[in-house]
């Protein structure tokens, strides 16, 4: 590994130190059964490579993530399903290491609840952020 924190629990769980339910591994990414899933086949994918957020973390890491989540959703049989990523305590992170999240949707009970306060700015207020943004691309 390029990258690792010895007391990050998902790198101790790619270096085998803790025990995990290997769904997948490739020279850049792991992807393993959540032991307290949200719904039947949840499960995460992670970069070989410690880093707690997602921009912190270098473009060659990123370019399976997906891809690999999309065939942990084909392998849960799941029709409906969330794609997740949180970056930060404030945004749901708890552990911090970058994972992607798939989590089969099978009913309401089950699965991610989604709350999605919508906002309504103005188009002035809009185009501001717009520009501001666009500068930094």
């Amino acid at each position: 590994m390029s990258h690792t924190d010895e007391n990050c629990l998902f790198c101790k769980i790619i270096a085998g130190k803790i025990p995990s339910m290997k769904l997948s591994e490739t020279d850049k990414s792991y992807a393993f059964l959540d032991i307290g899933p949200l719904s039947k086949g949840h499960a995460l994918v992670i970069p070989k490579y410690h880093a707690a957020k997602l921009h912190e973390l270098p473009d060659e890491y990123l370019h399976e993530l997906l891809p690999i989540a999309k065939k942990l959703a084909i392998a849960s049989g799941a029709t409906e399903y969330n794609i997740l990523q949180n970056n930060g305590r404030g945004a749901h992170q708890l552990v911090d290491h970058v994972h992607v999240h798939m989590i089969p949707k099978p009913n309401q009970e089950q699965g991610l609840g989604v709350g999605w306060p919508a906002m309504t700015p103005e188009k002035e207020e809009l185009q501001k952020v717009f520009e501001e943004m666009k500068g930094k691309m």
